[in-house]
């Protein structure tokens, strides 16, 4: 009998397409954005929420992640995100900002008022 071969990647497609998620905003580079992440504390659960400017996004199907920058008490704290996540409850975009970089690593030098981004008009 003739055996059907499989191609590894529309395997794999198939696999990661019951757990991607639909009801995702655009986001881009220099959006500032609200999410809500399950937490979870000993044996309860909670929602928490976390805003903060897109710095990096690293597109890769099902494991795409985006770096988010927040200020605290002057001290800048960054975390890497999968979107495609569980935990993850919902993503909302406050502000839209023009940027002209693909990664904003240099607002990693800069404080204050210099860390601002041009907001972007439609």
């Amino acid at each position: 009998m003739y055996k059907k071969s499989y191609n590894k990647n529309s395997i794999i497609n198939t696999v990661e397409k019951d757990f991607k998620k639909i009801a995702i905003p655009i986001i881009d580079i220099g959006d500032s954005i609200k999410m809500s992440i399950m937490i979870q504390e000993g044996n309860k659960q909670r929602i928490q929420t976390v805003e903060g400017v897109i710095i990096s996004k690293h597109k890769s199907q099902l494991s795409t992640t985006i770096t988010v920058r927040k200020t605290l008490q002057n001290i800048g704290v960054e975390r890497v995100y999968l979107i495609h996540s569980p935990l993850v409850k919902s993503i909302k975009v406050m502000r839209k900002a023009k940027v002209r970089r693909a990664k904003l690593y240099y607002l990693r030098s800069r404080s204050g008022k210099a860390t601002r981004l041009k907001t972007k008009f439609n």
